[in-house]
């Protein structure tokens, strides 16, 4: 049982109208096996939802979270098939993680207590020598934040000299402002689930993002207490070669820093419909963290999972547009200038033990 990290949709909403998630793995797995989901109606289990599990042995299923102000419990049947005998789960209460242990739904015209600015200099060691973040690129209005990438006008028109990775020119463009935001020192997690309701701008040439990164620094000796950077998701934009949409762990070993992750194939699954786009309507991407494990979702929809660098240290979540030097020239000139991402609220579940 998951908490309420189903929530397609055009425009803002209160979290508590978001659906719960019920997450069905089994093995042996077998694509195609036909998985019925059941809720408890009295003394009896009423069919509710049906599906089948894919490749992966997946199957997840966004339900109501309560019945009349009641919590509903949950099984899942899973039919018999080409020889494979039935199963049928132990129950599940919908309410089993409770409220959110850190809510925020950006309402009103500024950001709340909890939040603070990221990276006010530029940053060439970063790769963002013509990027900087500011509060002149972070908005709340109408219920949501809205983290921007703008011209940064004090410069008075000069521009700046991209530069790669390698040290070769992407060009000249005009200097710009990030939003960039997190709760360092002010809210962490440490194991749970971390999920932010988002709607990403269209456009190449920044990249948006929901990550989170260790509240003390990271350090190869212990890498398990060195933490990681876990990026939930960034969007890299549309058209992109490869879906334009990735998730990644960064983290340290005694041999150096590693990272295990890629973009996610095929993205558009996960969307709710054919005419949904990533920058049309909002998606709740969340991260679910164990001691063991991290299982990265979209609308509740697993799309990636891993042991690699888990972090055992409590971490704080980021969010930001940043548009790196090396992505200048992809946005197709400065004139395209301001771009917008959109956050309607994000809520962390903190794990009442280890799980």
């Amino acid at each position: 049982m998951l908490p309420q990290i189903s929530q397609p949709g055009r425009g803002t909403s209160s979290p508590a109208r978001a659906k719960s998630v019920v997450a069905v793995k089994v093995s042996p797995r077998t694509n195609g096996r036909p998985v019925t989901l059941e809720r408890l109606s009295g003394s009896r289990w009423v069919s509710t939802q049906k599906a089948r599990l894919n490749k992966r042995g997946l199957a997840d299923f966004a339900v109501a979270t309560t019945s009349g102000g009641l919590p509903i419990t949950y099984r899942a049947v899973v039919k018999k098939f080409r020889g494979k005998a039935a199963i049928k789960t132990s129950p599940v209460v919908s309410t089993e993680w409770g409220a959110a242990d850190f809510a925020d739904t950006f309402s009103g015209r500024r950001l709340g207590p909890a939040w603070t600015d990221r990276f006010g200099d530029y940053n060439p060691a970063g790769l963002r020598r013509c990027s900087k973040g500011s509060s002149k690129a972070v908005k709340v209005r109408g219920g949501a934040v809205r983290l921007s990438v703008l011209v940064d006008k004090s410069k008075g028109g000069k521009r700046c000299t991209a530069r790669r990775a390698d040290g070769s020119s992407a060009g000249r463009f005009k200097y710009r402002l990030n939003g960039h935001i997190s709760t360092q020192h002010r809210v962490t997690l440490r194991y749970g689930v971390a999920a932010a309701r988002m709607k990403f701008q269209k456009s190449k040439g920044q990249h948006a993002s929901f990550w989170m990164q260790p509240n003390q620094p990271t350090g190869a000796a212990n890498a398990r207490k060195g933490g990681a950077e876990i990026d939930v998701i960034e969007w890299f934009g549309h058209p992109s070669k490869n879906g334009g949409m990735t998730s990644f762990i960064y983290y340290p070993t005694k041999r150096g820093p590693k990272k295990s992750g890629d973009f996610i194939k095929n993205p558009q699954q996960y969307l709710s419909s054919r005419s949904d786009t990533w920058w049309g309507k909002y998606h709740v991407f969340s991260v679910e963290w164990t001691p063991h494990a991290y299982i990265f979702r979209i609308d509740g929809q697993e799309t990636w999972r891993t042991s690699k660098g888990v972090s055992g240290i409590a971490q704080y979540p980021i969010l930001s547009l940043l548009s790196s030097d090396y992505e200048l020239p992809n946005l197709g000139g400065d004139r395209r200038l301001p771009q917008h991402m959109y956050v309607d609220w994000l809520q962390m579940w903190q794990a009442d033990s280890p799980l």
